[in-house]
């Protein structure tokens, strides 16, 4: 029951923080959305910068137990699980575009307050993390060849997601989900030495 309620209220969190942007979240609003009282979230989280961190991390966490869960398929092949990978950290509507605005939430919020930078770090070292054991196991069996090691490969590739996905994010000009997700692949099968076509690419 406890942990039902602390949940709700980070959701809550997560959901205003997309919506209205991060400096504008009030404890009030959070327990409002959650069905809670402002008592009840005090509980859970002694300060709003607290919730507001913890909200970030649960997200982050959330997003890696169940969309990167099809990427550890162990009678996959490395490419299928890249391919799994990168459409696990596609902005899709829904929730993943909701994580998104998250993540550039975080972002900004990090690059003004020195005292978040650490969350970022660790959720991103978290993320390149999950690439570079996809590529380590394609690289040792000969499935992806390259030069770089495995930790440089998985660098480019949350390069390649960042840098194109926040044009989706954005609605930019000709970076619908669907065209983005094929500049990350076509440009990571060049590196690993496979037919983008085994990363999921069209056209």
């Amino acid at each position: 029951m406890a942990a039902g309620t602390r949940e709700r209220i980070l959701e809550a969190a997560c959901d205003l923080i997309a919506a209205d942007g991060i400096d504008d979240v009030r404890i009030a609003r959070v327990a409002t959305r959650a069905g809670v009282s402002t008592a009840l979230v005090h509980h859970y989280f002694s300060t709003r910068e607290e919730l507001l961190e913890e909200a970030l991390t649960h997200s982050f966490e959330t997003a890696g137990s169940e969309r990167f869960s099809a990427a550890t398929d162990p009678g996959a092949s490395a490419a299928e699980r890249l391919a799994s990978a990168i459409d696990a950290c596609m902005p899709h509507p829904g929730s993943q575009e909701r994580d998104w605005v998250l993540w550039v939430e975080l972002w900004l919020r990090a690059a003004r307050d020195a005292g978040l930078r650490p969350l970022a770090a660790d959720l991103y070292d978290r993320y390149r993390a999950w690439f570079a054991e996809i590529i380590e196991a394609g690289l040792r069996i000969g499935e992806f060849t390259s030069d770089r090691s495995a930790p440089e490969i998985a660098d480019f590739a949350v390069a390649l997601v960042d840098g194109f996905g926040v044009r989706a994010v954005i609605h930019a000009p000709r970076a619908t989900i669907a065209e983005v997700r094929n500049q990350v692949a076509k440009r990571l099968a060049a590196e690993l030495g496979i037919e983008a076509e085994e990363l999921g690419a069209t056209g």
